[in-house]
């Protein structure tokens, strides 16, 4: 299935020839504070905001703090940084909620420095903030979190200002691109967004931006000093929100696209180009072949069908240490990786060790060796952004993969991926387009999308109703696919307490009641191919409500995942689901002596093709059986199905508050 663009429009701008000064930015800071400013109560664009950012400005430099490119790496920066400033202006007792600020940064992406701030009171009276900054997981909305700055300013009311700057430093590394994102979670009044690009004969550098700029606003302009800058007004406020589009696909922005490869009017020609260049860099990379022949004579036989061939080679790379899921990069692993482009399958084989992307390459020089049919593919990573050919940006084509050919079929493998089964790809990676290696500069390919059955969360339980109306017994919960491939790279750097927590945790939040959960078998973390499969003992007080000589029991005892999703009637952005899924229960409750099932809800079959909910109850024997399955077979709709989605959702939630009718002996006997 083929991502649609959500919207977005990529424009090109002509590439920039851009003539740097030896200066560097001044830097960021406070500035005067306007009576205007302080007497405003509303603002007629954002009517009814609990605040606005009245000014906001961000100084980018590529070049890094040197002014000059003599100690960076060809395409990458040692001191790249940002100064930002923003100034905020408080309306609503709600807006005080502003006070707690939050500066998001992945760490991946560098560190926040240089933090100053301050509150300016309704009577212009300054109170400088000398707290303590903090530095914590932010955790919102249905799981999602990030890491932060983040601290509070002090005395603040209904009518001040807060602002505040600070500076990231970036982490060294290759510049894909740069951007400044425009869009805000609150309205702006005003902004302004400079970048001193990276400079190189080598790297040239264009810029692009999206359809979502602010009206009215002009095209970002080179300056006589060689920077570029942009001044906007009446940014709207973007609103997030529960399963979107990666944010900045829908947020205004700017993209600034520095490549090795040189920019063409003809995207074809330039694919060729970076497909050429690229096969080239893996041709290099493999070309030891008596070291991988010999490797293959050790692993494989000769008798074997491609098949076995190809899993016994997969499953040998995947033994190899893979220094991506590491943790922490030691001195010299971290020199290793500046040296990626000089090493070659002989040395990853004979050291025993490899990166993700060189893991990939060394089972295409295996596969080969095996006399496979076996390519290069790369791809972009969809959890980030999506990928357009169109738009020439070379350096979202981010992540390599494996196309073999078995039985006359395209598979797809991923043996780079820690913990991920033959045949299964990350679902970054899933139902994007790719550009497949060879001599003459390469094709486009399209990866597929799992089906939802191959992704499965299975919940069996062996539950018995207590006197109480409580549930207790064993429950077993069986991973498949990439949902056992997600929590091994999650928990991979975790120890066995910290792992058992995690997944008592996720039971609990199942659960739409108070439970309480002991993991009684430990699941195999470090197998890629098995199932993850866990079995925990089980207790939900007070699940059954009692009246009389009746119980009433609610269906949906682990359907808590699906009770509050979907509860705004509106729908701004396109839905968006990571990929394809299916949750299957199967419940056996036994019921006390003396107890019979008197009556069970009508089985419930909601199918919409794209997505599915079935649940049925029957009852013999003193117990009864309740089975679900909810599937998710759809990775994007547009907002015009939206109130569709809803409704699916809501009838999910009233099938799952549905009750069984349970009867006591003497009263069954008296009807």
């Amino acid at each position: 299935m083929a991502l649609r663009r959500a919207g977005i429009i990529a424009l090109c701008a002509p590439v920039v020839s851009v003539i740097l000064a030896a200066r560097v930015y001044a830097g960021v800071q406070f500035q005067p504070v306007s009576q205007e400013e302080l007497t405003m109560t509303s603002e007629p664009n954002a009517p009814g905001a609990p605040a606005i950012v009245l000014y906001r400005e961000v100084n980018r430099n590529d070049m890094g703090r040197t002014g000059h490119g003599g100690a960076v790496l060809v395409g990458g920066m040692a001191d790249r940084f940002e100064e930002d400033y923003v100034r905020v202006k408080i309306l609503t007792e709600e807006g005080r909620k502003y006070a707690n600020v939050e500066i998001p940064l992945p760490t991946a992406l560098g560190t926040i420095t240089a933090i100053t701030a301050r509150t300016i009171l309704p009577d212009g009276s300054i109170k400088t903030f000398d707290g303590k900054v903090f530095d914590q997981t932010i955790v919102k909305a249905k799981g999602y979190e990030y890491r932060a700055k983040t601290f509070m300013l002090p005395d603040v009311q209904v009518g001040s200002i807060i602002e505040y700057y600070y500076t990231i430093s970036f982490n060294e590394g290759f510049i894909a691109f740069s951007q400044w994102i425009l869009s805000d979670e609150l309205f702006t009044k005003r902004a302004k967004f400079t970048l001193r690009p990276y400079h190189n004969d080598y790297v040239p550098m264009n810029f692009r931006w999206n359809e979502h700029l602010p009206t009215g606003t002009a095209s970002p302009r080179e300056m006589p000093d060689g920077t570029i800058q942009l001044e906007a007004a009446n940014i709207p406020a973007f609103h997030a929100e529960d399963f979107m589009p990666p944010q900045n696909e829908l947020k205004a922005r700017v993209d600034f696209i520095y490549s090795y490869d040189s920019f063409e009017s003809d995207v074809s020609k330039f694919w060729k180009k970076v497909g050429k260049k690229r096969n080239d860099e893996l041709e290099s990379f493999i070309s030891k072949k008596g070291a991988v022949e010999q490797a293959v004579s050790g692993i494989v036989s000769p008798s074997d069908t491609p098949e076995a061939k190809l899993r016994k080679l997969y499953a040998r790379v995947q033994q190899l240490h893979n220094t991506t899921y590491e943790l922490r990069k030691s001195e010299q692993e971290q020199k290793r990786a500046g040296k990626k482009l000089e090493e070659n399958v002989e040395e990853i084989w004979r050291q025993g060790y490899g990166d993700r992307q060189q893991l990939n390459w060394l089972f295409v020089a295996l596969a080969r060796a095996s006399g496979i049919e076996a390519y290069g593919v790369w791809v972009s990573d969809r959890s980030n952004y999506f990928f357009y050919p169109a738009t020439m940006q070379s350096g979202k084509l981010d992540r390599n993969l494996v196309l073999v050919k078995l039985n006359g079929n395209d598979v797809y493998l991923e043996p780079g991926t820690k913990f991920a089964p033959f045949g299964l790809l990350p679902w970054e990676e899933t139902g994007v387009a790719g550009l497949r290696l060879d001599k003459d500069g390469g094709s486009w390919v399209q990866t597929g999308l799992t089906d939802s059955s191959q992704s499965q969360i299975a919940r069996k339980a062996d539950l018995t109703l207590l006197a109480d109306g409580g549930l207790e017994g064993k429950l077993t919960v069986t991973y498949t696919g990439l949902e056992a491939l997600r929590r091994r790279l999650e928990e991979r750097n975790q120890d066995d307490p910290a792992r058992k927590m995690y997944l008592e945790n996720e039971i609990k939040q199942y659960v739409p009641a108070a439970a309480e959960v002991d993991m009684t078998k430990v699941p195999d973390w470090t197998d890629s191919e098995p199932p993850l499969e866990a079995e925990f003992k089980l207790k939900i007080p007070g699940w059954s409500t009692l009246s009389g000589s009746r119980a009433f029991l609610p269906v949906g005892i682990f359907g808590a995942s699906e009770k509050n999703v979907f509860e705004y009637s509106a729908r701004v952005f396109p839905i968006y689901f990571e990929y394809r899924c299916e949750k299957a229960d199967d419940i056996t409750v036994e019921v006390p002596p003396g107890w019979q099932v008197s009556a069970l809800p009508k089985p419930r079959n909601n199918d919409l093709h794209a997505l599915s909910y079935v649940v049925s109850a029957e009852s013999s024997s003193g117990a009864m059986h309740l089975r679900r399955k909810l599937d998710l077979n759809v990775i994007q709709l547009d907002p015009k199905y939206y109130s569709a989605l809803r409704n699916f959702y809501q009838g999910v939630k009233a099938a799952d508050e549905q009750q069984v009718v349970l009867l006591a002996g003497a009263a069954r006997s008296a009807e």
